[in-house]
């Protein structure tokens, strides 16, 4: 039974009520913090196995799309329990809240559970459909499978810190997940070395040990975060009876996460196809890609982190009735989110070079070729910074709406209507090669960010999916039909 508590946000961080700014700030900067950290895993596997060789580099280049492709599922429904939460709260409905964040929790960990045997079974087969060219199919795609069978092991708990962590940032808390984050993190860049080389009574494991150290660290942080869900008085309140499948729960969180996985699927599947075009060009470029990738996902941190404090304030403030203030909080987003990202690409401009060298120390003739490429696709691709700044907003504001279709169809605009298409012609079709693939992904955003400006200013997103709002406290208020 679900108990009633009070919304644990301050006055300062008041997300209904006064200013924009802080609570925008105060929303954003943890999101950011946890997203670095995110990051982290990643890069931390770069940094050591770049010390190892640059097939094993490449080698998750490769894997890194498919997993990501494995892990969309949970992420969109996890964007609908992260909505229905924040309406819930805004409408003052805390009950429904916490009832809803169990059963967000319960569907997605099973989805992590069948999703690890997919990808642990299937990590052959599926990379297998990559065109390699003969010295990537020989060095680089067994490494890549080697990595990906021992990665989807820790999906079941990878998926439950995601659900924790959508879960508290739609009730108004990003700062705990951003704690549990840390510890998580910590335990892996300790691990990665020790594996990778071998330390102590650890043989050295290569790439197969990057993956052991991640696995470990997700799962230390998934356990913590359901612990703290269920036994603390942070976050909505969960109880262990919320677990248990709700018809009307269940299919209100498949109608928002069906699209908004649709949404993360259609992305992950562009990477994956975005690297069947890689594929066919040698090592360096594909190591090059994978290492710009990582890089460029650190820069990206601030447009993900006021693109999801949106989805937030969008969300409380559309449960509590209050549209305009809404649309004023995504106003101010874009446009603090845009000025940062343009700050940023000028800094990733000037000084690509000593970035990437940092990870790619083996000093080889592939090392050289690898930095020289990955120079070059940071510089291309700075042009795009500002746009994902806006895009992220956008995105985030239709999603706090429960708009998730429209979510869907911008991103599916950008990926696929421009970024894959553009990609394939300029890289395979002209004679521009790697430079074209790196022009190719740079558009995609471009576009993508002045098609979701225009439909903004429509103005037709802004209603709850939430029926009920705080002049209607006393019944539980319900999801809308469409």
């Amino acid at each position: 039974m679900n108990t009633v508590r009070t919304v644990t946000t301050t006055s300062a961080d008041d997300i209904t009520e006064g200013g924009l700014a802080r609570p925008l700030f105060h929303l954003a900067w943890p999101i950011v913090v946890t997203q670095l950290l995110q990051v982290t895993y990643n890069v931390a596997d770069a940094f050591w196995l770049g010390r190892h060789s640059a097939d094993a580099v490449g080698a998750i280049s490769l894997a890194f799309p498919i997993i990501f492709f494995l892990i969309a599922f949970g992420t969109g429904f996890n964007v609908a329990g992260s909505t229905l939460v924040a309406q819930y709260v805004g409408a003052d409905s805390e009950g429904s809240a916490g009832t809803v964040a169990g059963q967000t929790l319960g569907v997605v960990v099973a989805a992590g559970a069948v999703l690890s045997v997919v990808g642990h079974y299937g990590a052959g087969p599926m990379l297998s459909l990559y065109p390699s060219n003969p010295a990537t199919a020989e060095a680089v795609v067994p490494l890549a499978q080697q990595y990906m069978e021992l990665f989807v092991l820790g999906l079941p708990f990878m998926f439950a810190f995601m659900a924790f962590s959508a879960l508290l940032r739609g009730y108004g808390d990003p700062r705990t997940p951003m704690r549990v984050m840390i510890l998580s993190v910590a335990l892996n860049v300790v691990l990665d070395p020790i594996l990778v080389f071998g330390m102590g009574p650890f043989d050295p494991m290569g790439i197969e040990g990057a993956a052991v150290a991640t696995v470990v660290a997700r799962t230390v942080g998934g356990v913590v975060g359901v612990a703290v869900l269920f036994g603390t008085g942070l976050g909505p309140s969960v109880g262990v009876g919320d677990l248990v499948p709700d018809a009307s729960h269940v299919r209100d969180i498949v109608t928002l996460g069906v699209p908004a996985a649709l949404e993360e699927s259609a992305g992950a599947l562009a990477m994956v196809v975005l690297t069947v075009v890689i594929v066919t060009f040698e090592p360096a470029v594909i190591a090059a890609y994978g290492l710009g990738n990582r890089l460029i996902s650190l820069v990206f941190l601030p447009a993900v982190g006021f693109g999801r404090a949106t989805n937030t304030i969008v969300g409380q403030n559309l449960g509590a009735g209050k549209p305009d203030r809404a649309e004023r909080a995504v106003k101010l987003a874009a446009a603090v989110g845009a000025s940062v990202m343009v700050a940023l690409g000028v800094l990733a401009a000037t000084f690509p070079e000593p970035v990437v060298s940092v990870f790619m120390a083996t000093g080889t003739e592939d090392a050289a070729r690898t930095i020289a490429y990955s120079v070059e696709y940071l510089r291309i691709r700075t042009v795009e910074f500002a746009f994902i700044g806006v895009f992220h907003v956008l995105v985030g504001a239709y999603r706090g709406a429960g708009n998730t279709k429209t979510a869907l169809a911008f991103s599916m605009l950008a990926l696929w209507f421009v970024r894959v298409p553009v990609v394939a012609y300029l890289g395979l079709g002209t004679s521009l090669g790697p430079t074209g693939v790196w022009i190719g992904v740079a558009a995609g955003h471009v576009v993508g960010a002045l098609a979701a400006a225009a439909w903004f200013t429509r103005g037709t997103w802004k209603e709850a999916v939430v029926d009920g709002a705080r002049s209607s406290v006393g019944s539980e208020p319900t999801v809308a039909e469409d």
